[in-house]
């Protein structure tokens, strides 16, 4: 298997963000349970950095300014120990240079990312280093539990009892292997499932109820409630901020 390809089955999804005439960029991270690792070319493309950014259990707002570009890859739940060498709980709410985790010799690898012609290529040289420095790397067999446990939060099941049943575990088995593989509780981590699935359904309806009742809320003052709580915002001024950011 390609260096490339050992990486690749980790990977979620690849964004790349461009300053434009150095105005500043709207970010914004809502809770996922997953991990990302951000490599930014810093104005004037002179230097660069790789950050590691642990699932949130809280949203997150903030404006970046003196950046030139970042390239992000988000991963799927569950890697933490494979790719980083951690827990999940411990990149869990933080930003974490990666030389931090790695060492020194990532600012070598820094170096090949800016010299990179494309995002292809950085995901490339990306691969490379991880795979040099992880592929023998063991991690514990309640990830496997857990990913598993991800793939039912994420399809048809929405009680964290119910996954623990299907599994054949106690609760506490599973919230155990959770978090210290994806960095949240199930139950958290079913949370921000549902707050995810209502912001995509909105992109299309403003009927919150029915959004409410379709993404498995009691009801919309439920939903309501959720998204006070974990983003600090309604759903109608989580969609206003995006369209105002856009």
């Amino acid at each position: 298997m390609s260096s490339t390809l050992w990486l690749a089955r980790f990977i979620e999804a690849v964004d790349v963000v461009t300053q434009v005439d150095r105005r500043p960029l709207a970010l914004e991270r809502l809770p996922d349970g997953r991990t990302a690792l951000i490599f930014r070319v810093l104005d004037g493309a002179r230097d660069a950095d790789l950050t590691v950014t642990g699932p949130r259990t809280r949203a997150l707002f903030k404006t970046a300014t003196g950046m030139a570009r970042a390239v992000t890859v988000r991963f799927k739940p569950g890697w933490s120990t494979v790719l980083f060498g951690v827990r999940a709980s411990a990149l869990t709410d933080r930003y974490v240079k990666l030389d931090e985790l790695w060492g020194r010799h990532v600012r070598d690898l820094c170096s090949e990312l800016v010299a990179a012609r494309s995002p292809t290529e950085i995901v490339g040289r990306l691969s490379d280093a991880f795979a040099r420095r992880c592929h023998d790397r063991a991690e514990p067999a309640s990830a496997s539990l857990a990913r598993r446990a991800v793939r039912l939060l994420e399809g048809d099941e929405v009680r964290v009892d119910r996954v623990a049943a299907r599994l054949g575990v106690t609760t506490r088995h599973l919230r155990r292997a959770f978090v210290d593989s994806v960095g949240v509780g199930p139950k958290d981590f079913a949370r921000s499932v549902r707050l995810r699935r209502a912001m995509h359904l909105a992109e299309t309806s403003r009927d919150w109820g029915r959004i409410a009742t379709d993404v498995g809320y009691y009801d919309q003052a439920h939903l309501i409630g959720d998204f006070r709580e974990l983003v600090g915002l309604t759903p109608v001024e989580l969609v206003k901020r995006r369209q105002d950011d856009r």
